[in-house]
């Protein structure tokens, strides 16, 4: 659990905290400046030590808390993010690319190869990695916060509770409670429009999308215990998708991430034998 030192850092003084970033767009470091007042709280109970996107002041490690941003691509990225595990005393992911490989990920059902090839004039100049993967894929990671971005008020909370030595208050049920709670009418059920929502984790604020009449597309992940297999049965018995909309639908920002992953592979298996018939 994050903070499981707390006490005995608060007495040597401010917890001392870095940001790193791996693959991804840098959108949820942003989201840590996004805090803005808060972000001056955070700034005064706690030591910033190494921030790129903030600051040009970079103190040696070690540090208490370590937040990773995006995932591993690159032969330097897989080696270094095990010399940054050895820097931080607790190490926590944000954002979608941390945690399940992010949008980059689809390389991993795709030729890389090919990519490079279509895309570069001089593809033997690339170093990169066959696939993208997650932090917790190649170390040891204290806590995931999921996100594509991540909510600042999540972060918040997360950084308030490692000083406090307590549990952070992360909620983990679906997104149709938020649309519920919020007296939106559900697209799925009232347009049929296909959405992610009842298999989602909720996280992006009085369920952003579906508040402008537009379905989830699963920012956050899975929620705890999806039913991949209903909501599946619902779309193609219902709604007309077929099993390549359905592989489509979930090969998106956590298209990686388990159990989206394996519900996008069964779609995958269910396209090829369709085209075989």
């Amino acid at each position: 659990m994050p903070g499981q030192n707390v006490d005995t850092l608060r007495r040597q003084g401010k917890l001392k905290i870095a940001a790193f970033k791996f693959t991804s767009c840098d959108g949820c470091q942003l989201q840590i400046l996004n805090l803005e007042d808060d972000l001056l709280a955070l700034a005064g109970a706690t030591d910033i030590a190494f921030f790129l996107e903030a600051r040009r002041q970079a103190p040696s490690p070690p540090y208490d808390i370590g937040f990773v941003e995006g995932s591993i691509s690159t032969p330097e990225e897989e080696e270094r993010i095990g010399q940054i595990r050895r820097e931080c005393k607790t190490l926590i992911t944000i954002g979608a690319c941390a945690t399940s490989g992010g949008i980059q990920a689809l390389r991993n059902w795709a030729d890389v190869d090919e990519f490079c090839r279509c895309v570069y004039p001089r593809p033997e100049h690339i170093e990169t990695l066959a696939t993208a993967t997650p932090i917790a894929a190649h170390v040891f990671v204290d806590y995931e916060l999921r996100g594509c971005p991540i909510n600042p008020a999540d972060l918040l909370e997360l950084v308030s509770a490692t000083l406090a030595g307590r549990r952070p208050n992360i909620s983990t049920h679906s997104l149709c409670v938020e649309c519920k709670r919020s007296g939106y009418p559900c697209v799925m059920v009232a347009q049929g429009k296909p959405c992610l929502g009842p298999v989602t984790q909720v996280g992006c604020g009085g369920a952003l999308c579906p508040s402008m009449n537009r379905a989830c597309y699963g920012c956050f992940g899975p929620m705890e215990q999806p039913n991949m297999a209903s909501l599946g049965r619902w779309f193609t018995s219902r709604l007309g998708q077929d099993a390549r909309d359905m592989k489509r639908m979930l090969r998106t920002f956590n298209g990686y991430i388990e159990p989206f992953k394996q519900a996008s592979d069964r779609y995958e298996q269910e396209e090829q034998r369709s085209k075989e018939q």
